[in-house]
């Protein structure tokens, strides 16, 4: 059975693999080197290189302007949210921005930062992050009592932008009153 038969039909366009033999060389590593910068010199033309200061446009980014909100502190510390953070995912789950600074550590003003997802809706936050460091599994929890988080989900749920669609109601945490 002929070689031309064992292979698909797609790769009768390819080359055949180089045989070594009498007379026949590999090319030298110099023009191997040479071909691969001569292809990728037009891909970089086309990827930003905000390193270099490059000649392309550098990439758009997602950082909007820091604008902290505190909420009324409590007995447990002082916290902020950034209302230049708040961000709607396809589910309509909100992410905000926060820092919480204990008040059991007025010598050590250093702060944590948390990247909450806010159901508005329900009620729920969940710290996605928490100093940079992804909290994967973290689970979805009421304020319960908590009048930071609770201030927290109000405020950033009411400043958010709207949803469009069936969910687009987002109702105040705190009971009416009724009279």
């Amino acid at each position: 059975m002929s070689s031309a038969l064992l292979r698909p039909r797609h790769a009768n366009h390819l080359p055949r693999p180089r045989q070594m033999g009498p007379g026949l060389a590999l090319p030298s590593p110099g023009l191997i080197v040479l071909k691969t910068l001569l292809w990728l010199i037009p891909l970089l033309w086309l990827a930003p290189l905000p390193w270099t200061g490059s000649l392309a446009a550098p990439a758009p980014t997602w950082a909007g302007p820091v604008e902290w909100r505190e909420v009324p502190a409590s007995a447990d510390g002082r916290q902020w949210w950034d209302a230049g953070s708040l961000r709607r995912d396809r589910r309509g789950t909100l992410s905000v921005l926060s820092r919480f600074q204990p008040a059991s550590a007025p010598e050590n003003p250093q702060a944590t930062l948390y990247v909450m997802d806010l159901d508005c809706a329900q009620g729920l936050y969940c710290d996605r992050s928490i100093n940079g460091l992804p909290q994967f599994g973290a689970a979805w929890s009421t304020s319960n009592g908590d009048p930071l988080a609770t201030a927290v989900l109000e405020q950033a749920c009411s400043a958010a932008p709207p949803l469009a669609g069936p969910r687009a109601t987002v109702p105040t945490l705190a009971p009416a009153p009724h009279g």
